[in-house]
């Protein structure tokens, strides 16, 4: 028999995203899965249509809205299985989306999380912006995938179809070992969401586990159902959040250095939004610095004893993808030296 799987869908209003793409996961071709929707107290009738249209489905109720990262926590606490799927509720799976990936981890103990091949719902010939072909990190932090680069969405014409170790896989369609998921304590809920996965990650890295990318199994993923892209509570988050990994999972020296660098880096940006009319964009990032700040002796706490040393892992690209991508003028994965 296969290793047994959870798939595990967070809701939090989300009803309209579960009767579109309920119905595909669970004709999904697996013999050893369950299939669980956790709820994050939602206001709209989520619970009971799931209740009603769809019974086979366990369903786990948070009390309150506790954010991705928490709201797994909570949720999977209660969960058993080899293999947990973290599955975003706006994600189209095909029929045979599981077993390519569990294979592959399985090939090799040493493979804590993997992903899908993860491609746009609303045009399933182009890569998606929540993951891709697998998730890298430039020389400052920054995140950026195989396939996607900025607002640059690559069509899918076989470039990524060899399995490949990268730095981090994708929130949106989640693979991780069980045993691994709580060695590690699984998600950071401080950081509330975005950018969650990648810490759980790279400390999964410091650990000496690898993350893999499988392009034989494909989702397709609207992206955005949540917060939307153009929201400066998301600016805010992955602005915060992106600092606070690095001083949880950086060297004590590299992280001072990355990070002074990266808070001058987003000056930048705060610039940006200020000169080109996105006065709420300008305060987000001006907000996620100021409680960063405020947080790093709270972070400092969670750092563990061992840091690899950055550019030993995996998935890091050796230069800034920003100067890649706006000075160079390189738009595509495949060109970065």
């Amino acid at each position: 028999m296969n290793p047994s799987v959870a798939i595990v869908i967070l809701n939090w209003n989300g009803k309209a995203f579960l009767q579109q793409f309920l119905p595909g996961i669970l004709r999904t071709e697996y013999d050893n899965l369950q299939v669980i929707v956790g709820d994050n107290a939602s206001t709209d009738d989520s619970v009971a249509f799931l209740k009603a249209q769809f019974p086979s489905v366990k369903i786990i109720q948070n009390s309150l809205n506790y954010g991705f990262a928490g709201g797994y926590n909570k949720v999977l606490e209660q969960v058993e299985a080899d293999y947990f799927v973290l599955l975003n509720s706006d994600v189209e799976v095909t029929p045979n989306w599981i077993k390519p990936v569990i294979d592959l981890m399985e090939s090799d103990a040493q493979i804590a999380a993997a992903q899908p091949k993860i491609k746009w719902q609303l045009n399933k010939k182009q890569f998606e912006y929540a993951g891709a072909a697998g998730g890298y990190l430039d020389i400052y932090g920054y995140p950026f995938c195989r396939g996607r680069l900025f607002n640059v969405y690559e069509f899918d014409s076989g470039q990524y179809n060899e399995a490949k170790e990268v730095f981090w896989a994708s929130g949106a369609a989640f693979f991780v070992r069980s045993n691994c998921w709580r060695e590690t304590g699984g998600l950071d809920a401080d950081l509330f969401a975005h950018m969650e996965e990648i810490d759980l990650c790279w400390r999964l890295k410091n650990l000496n586990y690898k993350i893999l990318y499988c392009p034989d199994a494909e989702v397709y993923h609207v992206g955005g159902g949540t917060l939307q892209t153009e929201n400066p509570f998301k600016t805010y988050l992955n602005f915060r959040n992106n600092l606070i990994i690095m001083q949880k999972n950086l060297p004590k020296g590299d992280a001072v250095f990355r990070i002074t660098l990266r808070m001058w880096i987003d000056f930048i940006a705060w610039w940006h939004f200020l000169l080109t009319g996105k006065p709420k964009f300008t305060l987000a990032v001006s907000k996620a610095h100021f409680h960063f700040v405020k947080s790093i002796f709270k972070t400092a706490a969670k750092r563990k004893a061992t840091q690899k040393p950055y550019f030993k892992h995996a998935g890091v690209y050796s230069s800034s993808i920003v100067w890649a991508f706006f000075i160079k003028k390189i738009k595509y994965f495949s060109k970065l030296s």
